[in-house]
């Protein structure tokens, strides 16, 4: 990406949280920045230097935060808004195209671009082996931004139709009883045998991985650090990894 003499935004992801999983492509975007926009713990990640201003956000401020930097674009700073992950994966990417839409008409005129991640989905699944080596779904189970009742639906009909499943925020302390209920879901929806890991902290120094069938599954294995994987009723164990063929059952001949 070269430097421009007009602003710019950057939308970026930081990936799980090891750095060594930051592509350089965003490494040469933060580089360039002048300005960084972001959630407080994403902020820390980055480096200070001469030239740089941080602006860290509570939680739930996310379009206020996006206008921020387009605003700031406008007066021709480079600026880079930071996500954990990747941008486009229930992070920062889709907020600054809501204020872009409700903003004002010059922010159209902004170049602005989307530098994906390694998402924490994925960096769990490397991990955990090839979980969600066929179809899957990624659900956030939080209900911030969506009913509750639009998850229970979501996650029977993606159980029903036999697709692996990722979920993000699994498990808060202001609704601990929720994730109780998604494992009721589940259990109805895929059987109790079908596995379910737990991958806390992943690409961090105190990452953890469980997997137990659904039937032993426990609220308290998963909080807002945990993704949690669900396979399909094809996921199974081979050695110490668990992963999904990529065939249908009726299909194993012909895989691609």
């Amino acid at each position: 990406m070269s430097v421009s003499e007009n602003g710019w935004v950057v939308i970026a992801g930081l990936g799980p949280g090891d750095e060594a999983l930051v592509t350089q492509e965003v490494r040469d975007a933060l580089a360039q920045a002048t300005d960084i926009v972001g959630y407080i713990p994403y902020v820390k990640r980055i480096e200070p230097r001469d030239g740089l201003t941080l602006h860290a956000s509570d939680n739930r401020v996310e379009v206020d935060r996006a206008a921020h930097a387009l605003e700031m674009a406008t007066e021709g700073k480079r600026v880079v808004v930071v996500s954990s992950g990747d941008p486009g994966v229930f992070a920062m990417a889709s907020a600054v195209f809501e204020a872009l839409e409700d903003g004002k008409p010059e922010w159209l005129d902004i170049d602005i671009k989307v530098l994906p991640g390694i998402t924490a989905m994925l960096a769990a699944a490397a991990q955990i082996g090839a979980p969600l080596g066929h179809d899957f779904a990624a659900i956030n189970l939080s209900d911030n931004l969506k009913p509750w009742s639009l998850i229970e639906t979501r996650l029977r009909a993606a159980g029903e139709a036999g697709f692996a499943m990722a979920f993000y925020n699994p498990r808060s302390k202001s609704r601990p009883h929720q994730f109780a209920r998604a494992l009721e879901i589940l259990r109805e929806a895929c059987g109790g045998d079908t596995l379910i890991s737990f991958a806390r902290d992943v690409t961090k120094p105190g990452q953890t991985i469980t997997t137990v069938p659904l039937k032993d599954a426990t609220p308290e294995m998963a909080d807002m650090r945990t993704v949690v994987i669900v396979g399909n009723s094809d996921t199974r164990v081979v050695g110490r990894y668990v992963y999904t063929p990529r065939y249908a059952p009726d299909q194993e001949g012909s895989a691609a």
